[in-house]
C-alpha cells in the first residue's frame, strides 16, 4: 500500500513540471573584435574568459531559461551570420543546430565549433514509454551534460581557445595566457572534487534530472534520476516505485533538485520517503538572482561540492 501511495503522489505532479519560455538574447555584433555566438551559459563563460578584451561574446540562451527545449529566433540567426565563431556543445544538447547552420546567410564566414569534441561521451539507455498499447522500448542516447565535470570542462576550454587562435592568430598569445588562467582554476576545482569526494563512504545520489553522468563517472559516484537526460522526460510508474525503494534501502538522506526546472517531483519523492532536499545545479544557466549576486560556474560548482559532501556523509 505504501508504494502505491508514493506512486500516486508522484504521478499527480508529473504533468505540472514547468516548461521553458522561448525568449531570445539581445546581443549585438561589435566591429573590430572577434564576435562569438555561444548557445548556452557554460560555453559563454569560458568563451568570455578566454576571449577577454579581444572578443565580443553573445549568448543565445537568455537568463533563467533551461536549454533543452529552447530554439533560436531570426535575430539569433542574423547575429550568427555576421559572427566569426559559433560555439555549441553538441553531444545532442542543441538539436536545432544543423537546421540553424543551414539557415545562416549564404555569405556567412562563421566557423562553427562543437566544443565537446574529444570528450569520451557517455551513452545511456532511456526507455520511451508509448501509451498506445505498444510495449516500452529502450533507445540509446548520448548524455550531453559534459560541462558538469571539471575534467570535461578542461577539454571544452581547450577547444574554445583553439577556435579563437584559428580565427584570430594575431592575438594567439593573449588567448593562450587567458586560457591558462582558466585551466588553472578548472584544475584546482577538479583536485578539490577528487580529494573531497574520495573521503565519503556513500556513493549514491538521487537527482531530479539525469544531468550528472560525467560528474559521477569522473569522481566515483552513481546517480539515480527521477527524469531522463531531458528534464521534461516523464518518468515511468515502475521507475518511480523502484526509486522510492532505493531511497529507503540505501538509507539516502537527501534528494537533489535543480533551479531551472520544476522541483515538484523531487520534493514529492522526498516527502513520501521522509528525506530532505538539496540543490545540485547542472550549471545549464544562471537565474536572474544568481547573475545579480555575481555567481559563476566556479561558485556554483563549489556549492555543488558542499551539498554533495553533506548528502554523502
Amino acid at each position: 500500500m505504501k508504494s502505491k501511495k508514493i506512486l500516486f503522489a508522484l504521478l499527480c505532479v508529473i504533468f505540472i513540471v514547468a516548461g521553458c519560455a522561448n525568449q531570445s538574447s539581445n546581443g549585438k555584433i561589435v566591429e573590430g573584435k572577434v564576435n562569438v555566438v555561444t548557445t548556452f551559459y557554460p560555453i559563454y563563460e569560458f568563451a568570455k574568459q578566454i576571449g577577454g578584451e579581444n572578443a565580443n561574446v553573445i549568448n543565445l540562451l537568455p537568463t533563467g531559461v533551461e536549454p533543452h527545449d529552447w530554439t533560436p529566433k531570426s535575430q539569433d540567426m542574423m547575429n550568427t551570420s555576421k559572427a566569426q565563431l559559433f560555439l555549441y556543445n553538441g553531444a545532442g544538447l542543441e538539436g536545432w543546430v544543423p537546421d540553424f547552420l543551414q539557415g545562416l546567410n549564404k555569405n556567412s564566414k562563421v566557423k562553427s565549433v562543437q566544443v565537446s569534441k574529444g570528450i569520451n561521451l557517455i551513452t545511456t539507455e532511456e526507455v520511451d514509454d508509448h501509451d498506445h498499447g505498444n510495449a516500452d522500448h529502450s533507445n540509446t542516447h548520448i548524455d550531453p551534460h559534459t560541462w558538469v565535470s571539471p575534467k570535461s570542462a578542461m577539454i571544452m576550454a581547450d577547444n574554445i581557445k583553439n577556435s579563437y587562435v584559428e580565427v584570430d592568430p594575431s592575438h594567439k598569445q593573449q588567448y593562450e595566457a587567458r586560457y591558462q588562467e582558466l585551466v588553472s582554476k578548472l584544475k584546482a576545482l577538479d583536485q578539490k572534487y577528487e580529494t573531497e569526494l574520495a573521503k565519503v563512504t556513500r556513493k549514491d545520489i538521487v537527482v531530479s534530472h539525469q544531468a550528472f553522468g560525467y560528474l559521477c563517472r569522473d569522481y566515483g559516484l552513481t546517480q539515480h534520476a527521477i527524469m531522463g537526460l531531458s528534464p521534461d522526460a516523464e518518468p515511468r510508474a515502475q521507475d518511480l516505485v523502484q526509486l522510492a525503494k532505493t531511497v529507503k534501502q540505501d538509507n539516502i538522506k537527501y534528494i537533489f533538485f535543480e533551479q531551472l526546472v520544476s522541483d515538484k517531483l523531487a520534493k514529492t519523492l522526498a516527502n513520501e520517503t521522509g528525506v530532505k532536499t538539496l540543490v545540485l545545479n547542472p550549471v545549464e544557466g544562471l537565474t536572474k538572482e544568481q547573475v545579480k549576486a555575481g555567481e559563476d560556474y566556479f561558485s556554483i560548482m563549489d556549492k555543488n561540492l558542499q551539498n554533495l559532501l553533506l548528502a554523502l556523509q
